[in-house]
């Protein structure tokens, strides 16, 4: 009897002494703590010289965020325009004027910061005198009304590797006005951001997929490397600087645009011989 008192007293110091450290661990969500995006940076392009570029044409495409398959732009936790735009406005990376697509005209942060940003005068009802009184609100720029991406990109073929290769060069959020009366009148660029400084932040943010491997995380910057995302071809590099929609519409647009691609495809296969 002494003896079975004897064990669970001790058994009751474990189960006090273990509920103790219990309350010490950290709250991890999952088995181990994971650092793999957070940590992760991305892959430097190989030096390509100028020699080596036989062929090089430039392509503007629009990704539609509404799309099915481009569901991950809009994940509600975080958008992908959301973790653009929080990193412009704490000047993480620069924002350029949609004057040209050149990135020649940085925005200072101040007016980055104010990109989206609306005032409006609301009426409002005064308890205190009990009148109407006008008061100047302001509208913070809205994740959710950004639809569409537009991706500044150039393929080019690398004689070094005997291969055709793409990198992107821009993205641009794009964002919808209506008039006074709630009609739509033209999508515009709100600014550009210059990928290639872009890709240290996305190489740090996960990429909203359904996985079939949690412990193997996709980053932002390894889904658009690997092209994970539909979209649909708007301009290609030209004399006239035209855009597609600016000779045709409808259905004969997206032709067109499949036969630009098509058309660098054909490219590289012409230049193996078999």
């Amino acid at each position: 009897m002494k003896k079975l008192s004897m064990m669970l007293c001790c058994g009751l110091t474990l189960l006090c002494l273990t509920s103790s450290k219990a309350q010490n661990l950290p709250i991890i969500d999952g088995v181990v703590n994971r650092t793999l995006i957070t940590e992760k940076m991305p892959l430097a392009y190989e030096n390509v010289r100028e020699a080596d570029v036989l062929w090089e044409k430039k392509v503007w495409r629009v990704i539609d965020l509404r799309e099915k398959i481009n569901l991950s732009f809009v994940n509600p936790q975080k958008t992908f325009f959301e973790i653009i735009h929080e990193a412009v406005k704490k000047g993480e990376i620069t924002a350029y004027s949609t004057e040209n697509d050149k990135f020649s005209t940085p925005i200072a942060l101040e007016d980055a910061q104010k990109i989206g940003v609306s005032i409006d005068t609301i009426q409002v009802f005064d308890e205190v005198e009990y009148i109407p009184k006008e008061k100047i609100v302001e509208n913070s720029l809205n994740y959710e009304s950004v639809h569409q991406l537009r991706i500044k990109e150039v393929w080019f073929f690398d004689k070094k590797t005997a291969s055709m290769q793409v990198r992107i060069v821009g993205i641009a959020p794009l964002i919808d006005e209506y008039d006074d009366n709630g009609n739509f009148k033209y999508t515009r660029p709100l600014y550009w951001v210059y990928y290639p400084n872009c890709r240290n932040l996305l190489a740090k943010q996960a990429f909203s997929s359904v996985a079939e491997n949690d412990a193997n995380p996709t980053s932002w910057e390894d889904a658009l490397e690997m092209r994970m995302f539909s979209s649909y071809i708007t301009k290609e590099s030209n004399i006239y600087d035209r855009r597609l929609e600016d000779y045709m519409a409808g259905v004969d647009l997206l032709l067109e645009g499949e036969k630009i691609q098509q058309s660098i495809f054909n490219y590289e296969q012409d230049m193996w011989s078999y």
